[in-house]
């Protein structure tokens, strides 16, 4: 039994298809393969069915597979330990981010990361919150930073920031004439939302519940921005097809400013509003953090990419911690 026929069986067991896992372990089908079929043999146990449409685990395979990745993450400890004897920031760091937060939190943290720990490049993997949530567990990337709330994994947790929502209105729209707007006010609108998968989706729709029937019975809708970026959906609303919510971050700082002195020209059909209190409710906002397993042992590289965060202007959020 080796490393690498562990490293085998826990990679078909994730994609469910040894074509896949090859793939994504770089060694040919036919050398996956063989590997597995030597390991099976050598325990005297099935841990794969396999079928011409896709590959199960067997009951007794799951065991086998969850112990073989607690052995491969303990194999991978020994070199972080002998990486930490050297020094604990060098060596690549792999960061997941959500969607809606990357392309608005990733230029400054990297630039920051850069200055900051040049020993310890990021390798970035933008992705939904339930595949990051896999990936940490499987050990593909060290830490994440999502939104909350999420299944509890046991994970290690540290909160970055608390961020607000802003209602995005066409500047033509009778709201955009308005400072700020309450969720009652958006009840009544045409609200576009993101495509299934996306966490912030399911925080506004927690948020304004009623907005449920755009994702179940408007077809057109849903189909239509299945898998958007929340920039795509920005585009939507200046052509006066709805409103949206967007994370503040997501606001550019001259869409604020005063109507005489915005200098930006790609969003001037767009008005941004903040959300005040309705009913009692405080205005939505989102708690974002940062995750990593609570076996992984580079704590310093934890502490020193949160650093590269607070380091980051973070305009319009809570920061929760320094």
């Amino acid at each position: 039994m080796t490393l690498t026929e562990l490293k085998y069986i826990v990679a078909v067991a994730r994609e469910k298809h040894f074509g896949r896992a090859a793939e994504a372990c770089y060694v040919s089908q036919p050398t996956l393969s063989v590997a597995i079929k030597k390991l099976e043999e050598e325990l005297d146990v099935k841990i794969f069915e396999r079928s011409a449409g896709e590959v199960s685990v067997t009951s007794l395979g799951e065991e086998i597979v969850r112990q073989a990745q607690s052995v491969l993450e303990q194999a991978s400890e020994i070199k972080e330990i002998a990486k930490r004897g050297k020094d604990p920031l060098s060596g690549v760091l792999t960061l997941g981010v959500i969607y809606t937060v990357g392309p608005y939190l990733l230029p400054d943290l990297v630039r920051n990361s850069i200055n900051m720990t040049p020993q310890m490049p990021l390798m970035l993997q933008e992705n939904f919150t339930t595949k990051l949530l896999e990936m940490l567990r499987t050990g593909e990337i060290d830490c994440a930073i999502m939104a909350e709330p999420f299944p509890d994994t046991g994970l290690a947790l540290a909160p970055l920031y608390d961020e607000p929502f802003m209602a995005a209105v066409p500047s033509s729209h009778p709201l955009a004439q308005k400072k700020s707007v309450s969720t009652t006010e958006l009840k009544n609108e045409t609200m576009l939302l993101l495509g299934a998968g996306h966490c912030f989706r399911d925080h506004v729709l927690e948020v304004c519940p009623e907005f449920a029937r755009y994702a179940s019975n408007s077809e057109g809708i849903r189909r239509t921005f299945e898998g958007s970026s929340l920039e795509t959906i920005k585009y939507m609303v200046a052509a006066g097809m709805g409103v949206t919510l967007v994370p503040r971050m997501s606001v550019p700082e001259e869409a604020l400013a005063p109507t005489e002195r915005r200098r930006r020209v790609d969003e001037p059909h767009i008005r941004y509003l903040p959300i005040h209190e309705d009913d009692g409710i405080a205005p939505p906002t989102r708690r974002v953090v940062l995750a990593w397993r609570r076996s992984f042992t580079r704590y310093e590289a934890i502490a020193a990419l949160r650093n590269a965060v607070y380091a980051s202007p973070l305009t319009g959020v809570k920061r929760l911690s320094e």
